[in-house]
C-alpha cells in the first residue's frame, strides 16, 4: 500500500512540475520572435534526421512490445516508423517553420464613429495538453504546431509509442536549446502511468486546452472527465459515395486510394455507397480493385446479389470504424439517400462524392455536415499537411473554436486592442 501511494505521489509531483514549467515557458514564448521559433523548428528537424537510427531503435522496442501484446497489423502500421516516415516527420516540422506566424496578427481592424480604433489580434491559447496513443509522429507534429503558435505543449504519449516519442521529443528539446528557447516549451510526460492523464484532465488553471487523439475509449474518458476545454478528434467513420454520373476509371482510382492507401488512418474510407444507377457497371470493377489489394468486403443484400464475393454486412458494420482492410458497401437510390445514410451513421469527419454531375456534387457538399467534404478526391486528403497547414494535431469534429485539421491558427484565440486619445464614455 505504501509503495502504491508513493507511486501516485511521484506522478502527481511530476505533473505539477510539468505544469509549472509549461506556464513559465508560455510567458517567454509570448515574447519570442518568429525568427527564434523558426530556428528552433529547423534545428529540431535537423536533429530528427541526425537521430534517425536512435529513433528507429526506440521504435523497434515499441513495435516488439506491441507484437508481444497481440497488436493488429493496422495498429502496427500506425506505430511503425522507417526511414521514409522519419524523413516525413522532419519535413513536417520544417513545413511548420515555413508557415506565417499567426501570433500578433491583426485579422480585423476598424474605427468607430467616436474615433476609437479597434483591432482583433491573434494570441496563443497558452498551455496545450495533447493526449495521444500509437502514432509517434504526433510528438513532432503537435510540438511544432504549438511552438509556432506560441503555446507550450505537454505531450502524453500512449504506452505503445513511449520509446519512439521519447526519442523524438529529445530532438525537439535540442532544437529549443539551439534557439535559446525554454525546453519546457515542449514537454513529454516521462511516465507510462495512466494516472498522468487524470492529472492533466484535472489541471484547470494550468492547462488551457486538452486535445485527445486516439480511440473511442480515450476520447470518451477525456470528454467525460476533463475540467479543461477539449478540442476533440472523434471517430473517422468516412464515406465515399459513387454517384450515377461518376466516371468509372475515376471512381476506381479514388475508392481504392481512399480505402487502401493506409487503412489505419482516420481519413480512410470505411463505407462505400454506390448509386443504383451505376451499380451494374461500376460495382464489380471497384470491388475487383479492393479485393485484389487484400480488402475484405461486407455488403448489403443488393451488393451481394451483384457480387457474391461480398460477405453479408450487419447493421453494426455501417457504424464501424475498421481502421483495417475491411469496407462495408451499400447500394443507394441516389445522392439524397447517400446523404441520409451519412447523416445517420457518419461521424462528421470526412466524406466524399465521385461524380461528373456538378449539381449532385454541390448538393452533397452543402448538405453533408462533416468537417471535411470532398468532390472527386480521396478521403485520405484529410490531413493538415495536405491542407497546407504543415502538420496537424488532429481532425476536430466539433463545431466550437476549431473544425477539421487543427493547425497553427486553430491553436490561437484573440484579444481586442483598443486605441483612443483620452476617450471617456458618456
Amino acid at each position: 500500500m505504501t509503495a502504491k501511494r508513493s507511486e501516485r505521489d511521484d506522478v502527481a509531483e511530476t505533473m505539477q512540475r510539468l505544469g509549472r514549467d509549461a506556464r513559465a515557458a508560455v510567458a517567454i514564448l509570448a515574447l519570442a520572435s518568429s525568427e527564434a521559433k523558426n530556428r528552433a523548428l529547423v534545428a529540431a528537424a535537423a536533429a530528427i534526421r541526425d537521430a534517425s537510427s536512435k529513433i528507429l531503435d526506440a521504435n523497434a522496442k515499441d513495435v516488439a512490445e506491441a507484437k508481444a501484446g497481440g497488436a493488429t497489423p493496422a495498429f502496427l502500421d500506425r506505430l511503425a516508423l522507417d526511414a521514409k516516415r522519419i524523413e516525413s516527420i522532419a519535413k513536417s516540422v520544417e513545413d511548420v517553420a515555413a508557415l506565417p506566424d499567426p501570433i500578433g496578427r491583426a485579422d480585423k481592424e476598424w474605427t468607430q464613429p467616436n474615433g476609437l480604433r479597434f483591432a482583433r489580434v491573434r494570441v496563443p491559447l497558452g498551455v496545450i495538453g495533447i493526449v495521444f496513443e500509437s502514432r509517434p509522429n504526433v510528438t513532432a507534429d503537435a510540438g511544432a504546431l504549438c511552438l509556432k503558435s506560441g503555446n507550450a505543449a505537454i505531450l502524453r504519449a500512449g504506452s505503445e509509442s513511449f520509446h519512439s516519442s521519447t526519442a523524438i521529443a529529445a530532438c525537439l528539446a535540442e532544437g529549443l536549446r539551439a534557439a535559446g528557447l525554454p525546453e519546457a516549451a515542449i514537454q513529454l510526460v516521462p511516465t507510462r502511468d495512466r494516472a498522468a492523464v487524470g492529472h492533466m484532465l484535472a489541471a484547470s488553471g494550468v492547462i488551457d486546452v486538452i486535445v485527445p487523439r486516439g480511440g473511442k475509449s480515450l476520447i470518451a474518458r477525456v470528454q467525460q472527465e476533463s475540467r479543461v476545454p477539449v478540442i476533440a478528434h472523434l471517430d473517422g467513420l468516412c464515406h465515399t459515395y459513387v454517384d450515377g454520373a461518376a466516371d468509372l476509371a475515376m471512381a476506381r482510382q479514388v475508392t481504392l486510394n481512399a480505402k487502401m492507401r493506409r487503412t489505419g488512418v482516420c481519413g480512410a474510407t470505411e463505407t462505400l455507397l454506390i448509386d443504383r444507377r451505376c451499380a451494374a457497371t461500376h460495382l464489380k470493377p471497384i470491388l475487383d480493385d479492393l479485393i485484389a489489394a487484400g480488402c475484405e468486403v461486407r455488403g448489403c443484400a443488393e451488393t451481394r446479389a451483384l457480387d457474391p464475393r461480398a460477405k453479408p454486412a450487419s447493421e453494426g458494420d455501417w457504424s464501424t470504424e475498421y481502421l483495417d482492410a475491411i469496407i462495408s458497401v451499400r447500394v443507394v437510390g441516389g445522392v439524397e439517400e447517400a446523404i441520409e445514410h451519412i447523416r445517420r451513421y457518419g461521424s462528421q469527419h470526412t466524406d466524399a462524392i465521385v461524380t461528373a454531375d456538378e449539381a449532385a456534387a454541390e448538393r452533397f457538399l452543402s448538405q453533408v455536415d462533416s468537417a471535411i467534404v470532398l468532390w472527386n478526391a480521396s478521403t485520405q486528403f484529410a490531413d493538415g499537411g495536405e491542407f497546407g497547414f504543415g502538420a496537424e494535431i488532429g481532425i476536430s469534429t466539433g463545431k466550437l473554436h476549431a473544425r477539421g485539421p487543427v493547425g497553427t491558427e486553430h491553436l490561437t484565440s484573440w484579444k481586442y486592442v483598443v486605441r483612443g486619445s483620452g476617450h471617456t464614455r458618456p
